[in-house]
C-alpha cells in the first residue's frame, strides 16, 4: 500500500511540472485583465456617484430656489402693506421693495431659464429614446429591451444576443446590433456611455473568468472595444463596467429568471455640464 501511494504522489508531481508554467501564465494574464477591470469600474462608481451627487445637488437648488422666490414674494407684499400703512416711510421703503423686486426678477429667470434647460434635456432624451428604437427595431424582444428611466436611455442586451455560454466574445448577431446601435451615439457626442455587464447567480471558474464578476467585466469591455474599435464610438463618452450577480432583474430561482439576468445593459445619459455652470 505504501508503494502505490509512492507512485500516486510521483505521478502528480510530474503533472503538475509539465503544466504549472501554462496555468502560470493564463492565471497572471487574467489577474490582470480583472485588476485592470476592477480599477475601470472603481472609476465608473466614482463618475456614478459623482453623477447622482450632481443631479441630487441640482433638484435641491431648484428646491431651495422656488423656496427662496416664495419667500421673496411674501416680503414684497409685506413691504407694499408698510407702505400703505406708514406713508411716512415710503421713500425708504420704495427703495426697498425696488431691490427685493429685482431680486425677485432675477431668481425667476434663474428658475425658469433652468426650467427650460431641463425640459430641452427631456425632449433630447426622449429624441434619442427613438432614434434607438427605430436603430433596433429588427431585433426581438428576448433578445434585447429599451426603456427611459430618470432621464437615462436603457438598452440591455441579452446574453443570447451576445455571447455564448461562459464567453465573453461577442457573436455576429450581436456585433449587427451594436453596429446598429453605435449609428445612433456616433451622432450624440453629448452625451456619456456606461456600458454594465450582468450574470446570474449561477457560478463561472475557469482558466479565464476567477468568477461571475471577472465575467460580467470582460464581457462589458469586449462591448465597448467593438463600438470604439470597429464602430467608431469616442472612447471619451464610453466607459466599461461589470456588476457581476449583485443587480438582477429577475429572480434566480428560475431558468427564465437567470436567463433576464444575463445580460449588457447600454446605459446613454445626456451630460449636464451647462445646467450645472448655471447652478454654480
Amino acid at each position: 500500500m505504501h508503494k502505490r501511494t509512492l507512485g500516486y504522489v510521483a505521478a502528480i508531481l510530474l503533472l503538475m511540472g509539465t503544466t504549472s508554467c501554462v496555468t502560470k501564465k493564463k492565471y497572471l494574464l487574467a489577474e490582470n485583465g480583472r485588476l485592470d477591470a476592477l480599477k475601470r469600474e472603481a472609476a465608473l462608481k466614482e463618475q456614478l456617484a459623482d453623477c447622482r451627487d450632481e443631479n441630487d445637488a441640482l433638484a435641491a437648488r431648484i428646491a431651495e430656489l422656488e423656496r427662496d422666490t416664495a419667500e421673496l414674494g411674501r416680503t414684497v407684499r409685506n413691504y407694499r402693506e408698510m407702505l400703505d400703512a406708514n406713508l411716512g416711510e415710503q421713500d425708504k421703503l420704495n427703495e426697498l421693495l425696488t431691490r427685493k423686486m429685482q431680486e425677485l426678477d432675477e431668481r425667476e429667470r434663474t428658475i425658469n431659464q433652468l426650467q427650460e434647460m431641463m425640459d430641452a434635456q427631456n425632449a433630447k432624451v426622449q429624441q434619442i429614446l427613438q432614434s434607438v428604437k427605430d436603430a433596433l427595431m429588427g431585433f426581438s424582444s428576448d433578445e434585447l429591451s429599451v426603456r427611459e428611466e430618470n432621464g437615462k436611455i436603457y438598452v440591455a442586451m441579452s446574453d443570447k444576443l451576445l455571447f455564448r455560454s461562459g464567453s465573453a466574445t461577442v457573436d455576429e448577431r450581436g456585433k449587427e446590433a451594436l453596429a446598429k446601435l453605435a449609428e445612433v451615439l456616433n451622432k450624440q457626442t453629448d452625451v456619456d456611455v456606461n456600458i454594465e455587464g450582468h450574470t446570474d447567480t449561477k457560478p463561472i471558474h475557469t482558466a479565464r473568468f476567477a468568477d461571475n464578476w471577472d465575467l460580467s467585466v470582460i464581457r462589458a469591455t469586449s462591448v465597448v472595444r467593438i463600438l470604439t474599435e470597429e464602430y467608431h464610438v469616442s472612447p471619451l463618452q464610453i466607459v466599461p463596467s461589470g456588476r457581476g450577480e449583485y443587480v438582477p432583474v429577475a429572480d434566480n430561482d428560475s431558468a427564465e429568471g437567470r436567463s433576464k439576468n444575463r445580460r449588457t445593459e447600454i446605459i446613454i445619459a445626456p451630460k449636464l455640464d451647462e445646467l450645472l455652470e448655471i447652478l454654480n
